[in-house]
This record gives C-alpha cells, structure tokens and sequence, in this order.
C-alpha cells in the first residue's frame, strides 16, 4: 500500500487505527486552542512564537496532506474550512504583524468539532455520547459560541481599554454580558465597544439562553414516528405525544 492510500486510510477508514488517528487530531486541535487561551495571559515570550511555529506545522502538514488525497482539490478549496486552516497558519506563523485576526484560530476547532466523520467516531466509541449526543453537541456550542464572543471583545479591545489586558478579562465580560448580570466593573470602549456591546446582547443573549435550555432540558431521543413524523420522543417514551401510535425505540438498556 503507497503512502497515499495509508493516508487516506487514516483520514477516511472506519477501523481502530483510523478512529484513533482521528481522535489524535481532535485532541491536538483542543489542545492547541487551550494554548492560546492560555497564552494570552503571558505577553512577547520568546518560547511562545516557537510553541505558535510548531503548531503552525502541525496544521500545515494536515492540511498538505488533505489536499493530497482530496480526488477533487478545487472543491476542497471552495470549503470554507480549508481557507480557516490557511488563515491559522498565517497567524501562528506572523503573530506580531497579524496580532488582531489571532481570534481566527478558533475556525479550525469548529470544523473539527463539527466533522461528520469525528462525530460518527464517537457515537461509535462510546455508548455515553450515543444517549447524550444532542447535550455533548450543545456543550460545545455553546463553549465555542462563548470563545468566539470573548476573541472578538479581546481583539477588539485589548490595545484601547485597560480593563482588557487578556483573554480571562474579555471571558469575564462576555459571560457577565451573556447572562445579563452586567456587574459593571469592565464595560467596553469606543463607538467599536459600543457596537459590539449592542451585538453581544441582541444576538448573543438569545442564542446563548437557548442553548442553556437545550442542555437542561430533559433527555430526548431521535426516532421518526412512523404515521406523523415526529422525530424527538422521551428516552422511555411507549406511545408517540403527537399521534399516540405506539412506538419501537431501541434502547441499549441501564446495563452498557
């Protein structure tokens, strides 16, 4: 087998190896977001850029070998994920030029976290994320949804305001903001802080209240009801709420 078909096994295939290369991505992608949490809390450390450089080449040698098992590269390059991956590389490698777009990183984390494929893993792996799919999905939503509102008040403010000198003071903000509590220590500067104030509270208000509920909301099931087609039923639902038809829900029993 030459090196590009192991490769597109391992990005494509369905068995052990595969999955596991796959996970390894994944992980590699939430740790490397951590990292630049993190280190916005440590400013112009030469061990920074080298970490941001390492990163970089991670990224490039996935995307490069992407594009080299992709059938059909010119679709590959109207995907809106393949330029966010180009964009990372371009801010990991020129962070002092590029400091303002360095929120962009986050794109990558949401394709992955949005792949059919790393979703269809888990569902495999592991019974928990199969019965909890829908709240582990609005988990990380919603952690994404926070992430990119707190990069874009830290972009947007971190040169201008003194009460944002990092990414846990703009995390403070959004999430006061989010939740209405508005304790009034930290408010945003400028006509741009006003803007995006106004932006965080209209949409992001009502989208971060409704992927709330849908965490908290008790545990549904997806299962087509065959007469009317109702497709979210209760974990133990015998009888469809909507036309009463009785129902055959698999279930994997309290035992896995």
């Amino acid at each position: 087998m030459s090196l590009k078909q192991d490769l597109s096994h391992l990005y494509h295939g369905h068995d052990a190896k595969a999955r596991a290369f796959r996970f390894a991505i994944l992980a590699f992608d939430i740790s490397s977001i951590l990292f630049f949490v993190a280190s916005s809390l440590v400013h112009d450390e030469p061990w920074i850029y080298w970490v941001d450089a390492v990163i970089a080449l991670f990224i490039i040698a996935d995307l490069g070998a992407r594009i080299w098992i992709e059938p059909n590269r010119m679709r590959m390059f109207r995907q809106l994920a393949t330029w966010a991956d180009i964009i990372v590389i371009i801010t990991l490698l020129l962070p002092t030029l590029l400091e303002s777009f360095l929120f962009l990183r986050v794109l990558r984390a949401l394709r992955l976290l949005r792949s059919y494929r790393v979703l269809a893993d888990l569902r495999g792996e592991f019974s928990f994320f199969r019965r909890n799919e829908d709240i582990i999905q609005s988990v990380v939503n919603l952690a994404v949804f926070v992430f990119v509102m707190t990069a874009l008040v830290y972009v947007f403010q971190v040169r201008t305001n003194p009460k944002i000198t990092n990414y846990i003071d703009a995390l403070y903000f959004t999430v006061t903001a989010l939740t209405t509590t508005g304790f009034g220590d930290i408010t945003l500067e400028g006509t741009s802080g006003r803007l995006l104030s106004i932006v965080i509270l209209l949409i992001g208000v009502s989208l971060f209240l409704r992927l709330v509920q849908t965490i908290f909301r008790p545990p549904h099931v997806s299962f087509e009801c065959p007469d009317c087609g109702l497709k979210r039923h209760d974990t133990d639902a015998v009888h469809c709420k909507h036309c009463g038809r009785v129902l055959h829900i698999q279930t994997e029993g309290e035992g896995d």
